[in-house]
């Protein structure tokens, strides 16, 4: 069994605030991907994808018995696949930021669930945010609540604009300029980072009416801006206010930065070189960098790995 591949997403903007209403930008970033398969399944790490796998399905069957309306599966086809040792042969690093739950979540209602949406339809609002409601209730299996937007970007495979939670549409972005010296790239921070336990800071902290306060006038305004600009090419505007919301997340989100980046982070801001933003819900994993000149980001993080995903 080949199936069909599902790669791996990267929230440009919008981390924490789509949880409030912002703006976001997701595109799909096919470096990483994964697909389901039934041969060679005797490695530890396929019997433990596989091991996985049998408790999602008890899952499913539980979202498909209370909202029999929103999706169904075919389950015996399922079982019998999952009895015969099929696991989610995937590259994408879990506890990074970049969709590993999303891609398998993908790819499970690709292949087992019955009346499905297609990629090939037009996608009406309306079939987006079904989709995202259905990839939302079966993603929270892995990390408590979601908004189903990872899946939906892996299962499209479409940059995804986000203009509030209820109100979705695929997007295009500006073609990639491989000579170009600007680029967004990826820093590896070498720890797994946890979902639940970053929301959960997000969410005490959203008890303060100073960070809602913050919230809504500084890093919504400027995530909402960087989204715009992002669409449209407007790389100056972009940049200025990357800088803002670089700086708000520093000063904002410390608990989510791996400590050992808040100097690094800082000093991206004082010498405009590059500017460092979360990737996903933080605490690890991957970071997200935006520089006007590749070149001169990478000779300063030359001690880190560095991977380009955009240039312009």
């Amino acid at each position: 069994m080949k199936g069909p591949l599902f790669y791996s997403k990267i929230l440009l903007f919008g981390e924490y605030g789509i949880i409030k209403d912002s703006k976001g930008l997701s595109i799909p970033y096919n470096f990483f991907k994964g697909a389901l398969k039934t041969e060679d399944s005797s490695s530890e790490k396929a019997k433990r994808s596989n091991g996985a796998l049998r408790e999602f399905v008890g899952y499913l069957e539980m979202i498909q018995k209370n909202s029999p309306d929103l999706v169904t599966f075919d389950f015996e086809t399922l079982k019998r696949d999952v009895n015969d040792g099929m696991y989610f042969d995937s590259s994408i690093p879990q506890g990074y930021g970049v969709g590993s739950s999303g891609a398998l979540v993908a790819a499970i209602y690709d292949k087992y669930a019955m009346d499905k949406i297609t990629v090939l339809e037009n996608l009406t609002r309306e079939k987006l945010l079904k989709l995202k409601k259905i990839f939302g209730k079966m993603e929270s299996f892995f990390h408590g609540k979601s908004s189903g937007l990872d899946p939906l970007n892996s299962y499209l495979s479409l940059p995804i604009l986000i203009n509030s939670q209820d109100n979705i549409e695929s997007t295009s972005i500006p073609s990639q300029n491989t000579k170009g010296k600007g680029a967004v790239f990826l820093l590896d921070s070498g720890i797994t980072g946890e979902t639940a336990p970053m929301v959960q800071i997000f969410m005490e902290k959203m008890k303060q009416e100073g960070f809602r306060s913050m919230l809504k006038n500084q890093f919504i305004k400027h995530t909402d801006a960087c989204v715009e600009d992002f669409v449209n090419g407007n790389v100056k505007s972009l940049f200025g206010n990357l800088k803002q919301l670089s700086h708000i997340v520093l000063d904002n989100f410390k608990p989510m930065i791996p400590k050992k980046f808040h100097q690094l982070w800082k000093q991206g801001i004082e010498s405009n070189d590059y500017y460092l933003k979360l990737c996903g819900s933080g605490g690890g994993g991957y970071i997200l960098g935006f520089t006007q000149d590749i070149d001169k980001a990478k000779s300063i993080l030359k001690d880190y790995q560095l991977e380009v995903v955009y240039n312009f």
